[in-house]
């Protein structure tokens, strides 16, 4: 290799590897405002002098200049003569400079203006003079060595490649003033030692080429089930031609023949029985060898699969310092927690979930944690805490987001969304705290009146529910007022590979996503139920919607027997049975997206699969099956076959105009009392209701002692009633049940439902 194609070489691989480096250095220099700032410090100034060294070896003297101006303000922290905040800020726009120089080879060899300002500013803070651009005269030296030369480096100067930290046998030149040396036994050395033991072992490759191998590896494991296949019809060949081979020798002894012909078919009946041998022993031989084939390929797709993946540091990583932005540009103060980075996500699908978790912290910064002064005000922390967690579940991936923030008020949805019009006050007041909640992630949405830079359009969390639910994952929100808010991402870590189950409707055959399946059951007539007029079975306790899938699929078909087969899915906390006719098997297959337009884009589609028999499997979409359950099965109003007369007591006017709303979207009359007492004297004046929902803590006459009045009266004994309260423990729902009340329901889960189901079961 020539000078000028080696230079090329490494200065490629001084790009890649600084790039790397660049983000390590700022996520220790967002450390050095915490207390165990120090220790970060160490580790930044290592990465510091090493990339100066490989820049000036390289000839790039304007990344070593700003490199080493770093230092001297990192040295000048260390000695408490500058900030902790401000020595942060300018070494990220240090890290900023590097990037842009990175970029700019005229810019790295002779400087830029913002570069040069930059390092003025660095040193005239740590009061140190400005490093001189040009490098020293041996810089250039590698380069015109023989090709081995970059790599067996000087003991005092890194080797090239070069690794995440010097090794520990040649500590960097000026480590007593700049890079504290590494001490036996310091755990930070440790782990830069198993850093470099790591990237040794490890290349880029170009992800087009894995996903090449990765359809490669599931087109070779549906050729492995093939195979298997033939090979049981080619056993079953040879057992016909042996019953064959049994029958014409059992003919031929009950044939007389002559003593001649007698040993020749003797022979005959040996060499058939030799074959016979030979032929079975082959069927085992290449039996045993399909297996260990098939081992060997299921292997070979796990690796391909598990080299696809990504760790999520190389998502998060970015997080920490735009938390830290966001936050000073609205005057809070927030820090970021995360943990386990090392969880592997498919890197196919690493744009996507980066989208949707910037949205995710961005409103966690925006909506969520709120300013100091107001936090005081509510006996919190003046800094606000964002966690962002990872782990591993099953097939999947569960992230989640979580703020110690005000919490999402449905209450406040609601209004938005009657303000905005996309709900009218009926609709609004029909929706439990869930169903509000999810408001969030309509399009167009926003609970802020201003439009700003960071929010206020409505397309943040609809984007997080889109992209999510385009992987084949699901979005959950659980939020306490005042305390928390919790968004939980559930994504497969692949998308090359995947465990599915595999159904069949008539003679088709279809897969299922195996994280999406909950369970495979057969319910009888028996455990059918009718809720709003949708079919249900009761499962794990709790009703969920019975549907066939044929037709939900637009196909022919039904349940045809008593029992027929069911599939449960799941989709967040949603469950649904679907009907299948059969199951077929549970594998891993290599996913290809659907060819031909006039499948490409269809609903309920996310892919197709070939199987061993030629024919192809279309993967169903869990989400869109989801999705349209939810619409046939949705409770429409005015559903009661009886129009009832209510009473509803509560003495909150804007708890009453919403459990008004609720019980009117029913189809019933409501009258509204303010208390206790005014409810017993229209009681006394005109007690034809047929139902009483009243609350508990209410002035003059509470909800227990209305309940006691009313079961002591002979005229209003039997008058079903329902009390709606706040108070959830099981000690206030026994003191409303011991008062005679027929139901207790909590306020905050109240729903058009659970509301229906109970007026339902009471009259």
């Amino acid at each position: 290799m020539d000078t000028e194609a080696l230079k090329k070489s490494l200065l490629t691989k001084f790009v890649e590897v600084t790039q790397d480096r660049l983000q390590a250095i700022q996520l220790g220099v967002l450390e050095l405002e915490k207390p165990d700032g120090a220790r970060a410090a160490e580790n930044v100034a290592r990465e510091l002098h090493t990339m100066k060294g490989e820049s000036r070896m390289l000839g790039l003297p304007a990344i070593g200049q700003v490199a080493h101006a770093s230092e001297d303000l990192l040295k000048a922290w260390t000695e408490k003569k500058v900030d902790a905040r401000t020595a942060t800020d300018l070494l990220l726009h240090a890290c900023d400079a590097v990037s842009d120089l990175l970029e700019d080879t005229v810019g790295a060899k002779e400087g830029t203006p913002a570069s040069t300002e930059l390092v003025q500013k660095l040193t005239s803070l740590a009061g140190t003079p400005v490093p001189p651009l040009k490098p020293p005269p041996s810089a250039p030296r590698p380069l015109k060595a023989r090709p081995s030369a970059p790599v067996v480096a000087p003991p005092s100067a890194p080797s090239l490649p070069p690794p995440p930290a010097p090794p520990p046998s040649a500590p960097p030149p000026r480590a007593s003033s700049h890079t504290p040396a590494p001490q036996v036994g310091d755990g930070h050395h440790e782990e830069a030692v198993e850093k470099k033991a790591a990237a040794d072992r490890s290349i880029r490759v170009n992800v087009e080429l894995l996903d090449s191998v990765g359809l490669l590896a599931g087109d070779l494991l549906v050729e492995s089930a093939r195979s298997e296949l033939r090979g049981h019809e080619l056993q079953g060949l040879f057992e016909r031609f042996s019953r064959l081979g049994d029958s014409l020798v059992r003919v031929t002894h009950q044939s007389p023949l002559a003593p001649e012909q007698r040993q020749r078919i003797d022979l005959l009946e040996s060499d058939l029985s030799l074959l016979r041998d030979d032929a079975f022993r082959f069927v085992r031989h290449h039996s045993d060898g399909l297996n260990t084939l098939n081992t060997s390929l299921t292997q070979l797709a796990d690796h391909v699969a598990e080299a696809r993946l990504v760790p999520l540091s190389t998502v998060f990583d970015a997080f920490p310092r735009a938390v830290r932005e966001l936050a000073n540009s609205q005057g809070k103060r927030i820090e970021l927690h995360i943990e386990n980075t090392s969880a592997g996500v498919d890197r196919s699908m690493v744009s996507d979930v980066r989208d949707a978790l910037i949205h995710l912290i961005r409103n966690a910064v925006d909506h969520g944690i709120e300013p100091p002064d107001l936090r005081e005000t509510y006996g919190k922390t003046e800094t606000g805490l964002i966690s962002l967690k990872a782990r591993a579940d099953g097939d999947m991936l569960a992230v989640e987001v979580e703020d110690d923030g005000r919490g999402i008020d449905p209450n406040v949805l609601r209004q938005s969304a009657i303000r905005k019009g996309v709900l009218t006050a009926a609709q609004a007041a029909a929706l439990n705290e869930r169903e509000a909640t999810e408001l969030i992630f309509k399009a167009g949405f926003s609970t802020k009146e201003q439009v700003s830079e960071v929010s206020g359009r409505g397309v943040g969390m609809d984007v997080v529910k889109r992209k999510v639910e385009a992987l084949g994952g699901s979005v959950a929100v659980t939020s306490r007022i005042g305390r928390s808010t919790t968004v939980a991402l559930r994504l497969p870590q692949s998308l090359a590979l995947m465990r599915v189950l595999l159904i069949r409707l008539g003679d088709d055959v279809y897969g299922m996503p195996a994280a999406d399946v909950e369970a495979v059951a057969r319910f009888s007539p028996a455990d059918r139920l009718e809720v709003f007029g949708a079919l249900a079975v009761m499962h794990r306790g709790k009703p969920i919607a019975f549907t066939a899938l044929g037709p939900l699929l637009g196909l022919n078909g039904g349940p045809r027997f008593e029992k027929p087969p069911c599939v449960v899915v799941r989709f967040g906390e949603e469950r649904a049975a679907l009907v299948v006719d059969g199951f077929v098997d549970e594998r891993e297959v290599a996913v290809k997206p659907i060819g031909g337009d006039f499948v490409k884009g269809a609903p309920f589609v996310a892919g197709s699969a070939a199987l061993e028999d030629g024919r192809i499997a279309v993967l169903l979409h869990v989400p869109d099956i989801m999705a349209e359950i939810r619409k046939l099965s949705r409770p429409v109003e005015a559903q009661a076959s009886k129009r009832l007369k209510v009473l509803l007591v509560d003495d909150s006017p804007i708890a009453r105009a919403t459990e008004s709303a609720l019980v009117r979207a029913l189809g019933h009359e409501v009258e509204e009392a303010q208390d206790g007492e005014d409810a017993w004297d229209r009681m006394q004046r005109a007690p034809a209701f047929d139902l009483i929902l009243t609350d508990v803590q209410m002035p003059r006459l509470d909800g227990f002692a209305l309940t006691r009045r009313l079961k002591n009266d002979a005229r209003t004994q039997h008058l079903p009633v329902v009390i709606l309260s706040s108070l959830a423990s099981p000690e206030d729902k026994r003191r409303g049940l011991d008062a005679g009340a027929d139901a207790y329901l909590v306020k905050g889960e109240l729903g058009v439902e659970s509301l229906a189901l109970a007026i339902d079961r009471l009259t």
